[in-house]
Order: structure tokens, then sequence, then C-alpha cells
């Protein structure tokens, strides 16, 4: 039975949303699954999975339906391969062929997404349901065909292959090679082809925080990213987390993006997670988090000029919470700050940094007022 005081709580939030005009994107899975399914079950391993989650989201449709504006069934797909743990549920020391693992787990989360979109449309008529993946954007290190062709490689791997499946409805030819080579042999059942021909989705979303280069050559430098580690960009800069800066790699997102699918797009996650000082009158000057959503909204504004369909933004996130990288409290990301620190201590009590009284102008002037 569903927990009706869960239920009352989404209804509550999402009810006060639209008095004031919010819209509301809502997430049905970001990541973890309840821990007796992986135990009992094998977690996305087993089929049986899809039907618990295609009847939790069908009750979220049927309880909360008429309030969500658009629904995502998955946070950040790809994660079942760059982060099969949180992705997936997967265990690497507990699995005899892990890479086909992730793979059977992964065509699992294929089928219930597609089920997903077809009960949102049955249920709730006009609803709008998107596939959503972090984007990896990747540059050639060099102009060399070599470092271009593994960029090619790279962005059909890591990025194309999720929203391809989702958005085409069948798994990319290119992606039989790469499994005849790595021996993948994913088992599908009888009317699997026709779940995913039949169930696209509506739109298309992504998390972006940052860049990288692909290339064939050892010995490149690396740095950090989103649960990965990634080849160093030497034009750009990085945060303190090593994380890069590249606010016109969110414009060339959104165009490769939309000129492929040609669906509405809308950016689910993008911000910077920096270390934050609370001064004694309670203010919190966060100027270089300003520099950061100010560039990346100019190069959006730049993307719709362009063409692109980009029907929302939403930055992570609004309120600092415990990161999920480096799982500390000194990397926030919020315009709110919360007195807490790495080892849960403090007051809990939250403050408006700079930051918020920025995206606060930017929001009512629907990013026109930038400064």
């Amino acid at each position: 039975m569903p927990n009706e005081e869960g239920i009352r709580f989404y209804r509550d939030l999402f009810e006060e949303c639209h008095r004031y005009g919010i819209k509301v994107f809502a997430t049905i899975l970001h990541y973890n699954i309840p821990v007796n399914l992986v135990l009992k079950y094998g977690g996305w391993k087993c089929r049986k999975t899809i039907d618990f989650y295609v009847r939790y989201a069908t009750t979220l449709f049927e309880r909360l339906g008429s309030l969500v504006d658009y629904w995502l069934p998955f946070n950040e797909f790809n994660a079942g391969r760059f982060n099969p743990f949180n992705g997936v549920c997967l265990v690497e020391d507990q699995e005899k062929d892990y890479v086909n693992a992730i793979f059977q787990c992964l065509h699992h989360q294929f089928i219930a997404n597609a089920l997903t979109v077809e009960a949102a449309h049955r249920i709730i008529p006009d609803s709008m349901v998107g596939g959503m993946i972090a984007r990896f954007t990747t540059y050639p290190a060099t102009c060399h065909p070599d470092d271009v062709m593994q960029m090619i490689l790279d962005d059909q791997y890591s990025n194309w292959f999720y929203l391809d499946v989702m958005v085409r409805g069948a798994y990319p030819a290119y992606m039989e090679r790469y499994f005849e080579k790595e021996n993948i042999r994913i088992q599908q059942e009888p009317g699997d082809e026709e779940i995913l021909r039949n169930n696209t989705i509506d739109f298309t979303s992504f998390s972006y925080y940052f860049s990288q280069v692909s290339t064939t050559k050892q010995g490149w430098e690396k740095t950090s990213g989103n649960l990965i580690m990634a080849n160093k960009n030497p034009y750009l800069e990085s945060s303190e987390w090593g994380w890069q800066k590249d606010p016109v790699g969110l414009r060339i997102t959104l165009n490769q993006i939309y000129d492929r699918y040609q669906l509405p797009v809308f950016i689910a996650e993008n911000g910077l997670g920096a270390r934050d000082v609370l001064e004694s009158d309670g203010s919190v000057h966060d100027p270089y988090r300003i520099d950061y959503l100010k560039a990346h909204v100019e190069q959006m504004r730049e993307a719709v000029l362009d063409g692109v369909d980009l029907i929302g933004y939403t930055m992570w996130g609004f309120i600092d919470i415990v990161s999920c990288g480096p799982m500390e409290m000194s990397k926030r990301y919020g315009v709110i700050y919360v007195d807490q620190d790495d080892e849960g201590k403090g007051s809990g009590k939250r403050y408006r940094k700079d930051s918020f009284y920025w995206y606060q102008k930017c929001i009512e002037s629907n990013g026109a007022d930038l400064e």
C-alpha cells in the first residue's frame, strides 16, 4: 500500500507550487531503490523489478498526476554505466560478469522507462514524460583524426546510447559492435522491442556541470567530474574540486541534443560546488556562484536564439545539501546556506546567500536581468 503521509506531503507541496505559478518537474527515481528489492530480488538484474517500479510510477500518476507538469522516470540514466552502484544498484565484487550485468540492468530500466511512458500517457492524457542523462560533453583533444574518432565513440557510449534508445525506441547500431567486442549478451523477452518502439519520451533532459576532452594519447592529465575522472581541457578553469567550468559547452550541448532529436530540452541540473563562508551578520557572499550561473544563463539565451526549444532549467541545488560525490557538506551548491558541517553539527538554520537575490531577479526577469 502507498504511504499516505508521503502522498499527502507531495500533494500539499505541489499544490503550493501551483498557487505561486511554479511548474513542477518531478523525478520518480533518483538512483536508489528500496534495499529489500536488492537483497531479495537482485535489484535491476531481476526483471520483476520492472513490475515493482511501474506499479510505483502508476500510483504517482493516479494520485499526483494533475499536479505535475513534467515527469522524469530516471535520474541520470547513464549512471548505470559510469556509477553502477548508484545507477543500477550493483556491487562489483559480487558479480561474476560485472559489465554484462550492468547492461542487463540497463535493459530492464529501458523497459521500465518505456512502460512508465505508456502508463503516464494512458492515465494522464497529454502528459510530458522525459529521459535524462548526465551529459559528458567532450571535445577532441587535438584535430588528429584518431582523437576526433575517439570523441565520437566516447559520445556514443557515454551519452547518446541512452537517449537514442529512449527517443528513437531501439538500440542503436553502433552498440551492436560494442556488445560484440565486449562479449555482452543481453537477455531480452519477446515484445521488448515493441515496448521500446511504441513508448518513446516526450522531451530530453540532462545534467550539465563540466566538459572534458577525448584522446587516444596515454598519460593525458586527469581531473574530477560528476562521479567520474575526466581528461582535462587546458583552456578551461576548474573549481576547487577540479570540475572544469565551461559555459559555452552548455550552448554546444543544447544544440547537439536538439539537433539530434528535435524534441524539447530541459536542463535538469547545473550548478557550482564551492566553499561558502557564513558571516557574523548572517550574510554569505558568493560572487563566484553568481558569475558561474550568469555565464551559463547567457549561453542558454544564445542557444534559444540558435533555435533550441529549451523548456526549463533547474539549478542544483536550491538549498545546501550533502554533496553526492565527496559526501560532505563543505561542497555547497545552494543559493540558501544551511548551518551544518561535514559531521552534521550546526544549528540547521538557513541563510540567503548573495546568489539567492541574484537568482531571484534572474527568475523574475526570465533571464533578462543578470546584473
